[in-house]
């Protein structure tokens, strides 16, 4: 099972479209389908393919792996409006740099929900108003 992390805390998954993995070419994800991403998906071919797609979710095989956050920045950039999703190994402490990175939520296995329940994400949750770029330009 997985838990959903959201600015609201914890939540179930309530994703029930299709899920194409990225690295089938010939697949593609469109309005109602998720398009799922490995972290090391070139970042111009995913900013064109995730165009199209509900929900982008960028696989997170390690906490120290931020690859992911990258990929988010550029998809952001890149005009993706759609649902963002980070999914595997983010804990609580990158919940703040997840969302600044663009990602709407993060998805977590249960084991880590264990081990850092809600609160620990809630206390995050105000992640814009812990923006150290922010303070160096005197708006925060």
């Amino acid at each position: 099972m997985t838990v959903i992390v959201t600015d609201g805390g914890f939540g179930p998954d309530d994703w029930t479209g299709p899920v194409v993995a990225f690295e089938d070419a010939g697949a593609e994800a469109g309005p109602g389908a998720a398009l799922d991403v490995p972290p090391d998906a070139d970042p111009s071919a995913l900013a064109t393919r995730a165009q199209a797609a509900g929900m982008v979710r960028i696989r997170f095989p390690a906490f120290s792996d931020g690859r992911g956050f990258t990929l988010a920045a550029h998809l952001r950039r890149a005009g993706y409006r759609g649902r963002l999703r980070a999914a595997g190994h983010v804990i609580a402490d990158q919940y703040a740099m997840a969302r600044r990175a663009g990602f709407d939520e993060v998805e977590i296995g249960d084991d880590l929900a264990r081990r850092q329940p809600e609160d620990q994400w809630r206390a995050r949750a105000d992640w814009g108003a812990h923006d150290y770029q922010a303070r160096l330009r005197g708006r925060a």
